[in-house]
């Protein structure tokens, strides 16, 4: 059975998996405080339609409540544990959506519209190696989560993350890995993943595909025309890097709104 994958520009990806639909880290606006949009028109409302939505972690790119306000009525969303004290915002969409939360090691069984009929995937919450604030504000931390998505294959999303000791037994076998890349400014900080980095997680991990995202969408405002270049480079750095590293898995850069469908056997 194939899985398809979309991606929509930064985190945002859509996984279809066993008649289920999986809509990761929604950013669905062209403005985000100091950043603006540089590359790929918006995701379709099509694209707002899912079984249940994935937050990793709580900094507003990844959290964005005008975007999670998009959903539809009732969506199932995934939040890290603590998100919902963290962000006063957070709670008053919770009479129009059905929220979660979720820690490290916890497994949910999702079913696809049509109930059994439609299929069901188990969405396993996973470790990463990221600040977890709702920056810059309060004091109030949750974890910043990963998630694999178990149908016909079993599908990494790493939200933000750095290497870590035990990536490959947390995360456990996967055969897509969907891995950010760069971010939306010049500079990554410790707890992100950059073009190398990603690079060597895929030896860690060692997928049988991998889909670079989290690059090449957001910037903030000027810096386009400064260092235009670490803006558009990290997927095929990536996937140059990769070949090196790790040439067994197959790295396909999409372009925004594009998507593949890989087959599993």
């Amino acid at each position: 059975m194939p899985v398809e994958v979309t991606w929509w520009g930064h985190a945002t990806t859509s996984v279809r998996d066993s008649g289920v639909t999986v809509l990761t880290d929604p950013l669905l606006v062209r403005r985000m405080a100091h950043l603006r949009r540089r590359r790929g028109e918006l995701p379709p409302a099509s694209a707002t339609v899912a079984d249940v939505v994935l937050v990793s972690h709580l900094h507003a790119d990844h959290l964005h409540l005008g975007s999670l306000a998009r959903l539809s009525p009732q969506t199932r969303v995934l939040v890290p544990r603590g998100a919902l004290r963290a962000v006063p915002g957070l709670r008053r969409l919770a009479p129009l959506l059905r929220l979660e939360e979720v820690s490290a090691g916890d497994a949910v069984v999702v079913e696809g519209a049509g109930g059994g009929e439609g299929g069901r995937v188990t969405v396993r919450a996973v470790p990463a190696a990221h600040d977890g604030r709702r920056l810059p504000y309060g004091p109030h931390r949750a974890p910043a989560l990963g998630y694999v998505v178990e149908g016909a294959a079993r599908t990494y999303f790493a939200g933000d993350t750095g290497l870590f000791d035990g990536m490959a037994e947390a995360v456990g076998t996967v055969d897509v890995a969907l891995l950010p890349v760069g971010g939306w400014g010049p500079w990554l900080g410790e707890g992100h993943l950059d073009a190398g980095r990603a690079a060597e997680a895929l030896t860690r991990l060692r997928p049988r595909y991998a889909v670079p995202v989290h690059y090449g969408t957001y910037w903030p405002i000027g810096m386009d025309a400064v260092r235009p270049h670490e803006f558009h480079s990290p997927g095929d750095e990536f996937a140059r890097k990769a070949g090196q590293s790790a040439p067994e898995v197959a790295v396909h850069r999409l372009g925004h709104g594009e998507s593949i469908r890989l087959e599993m056997v």
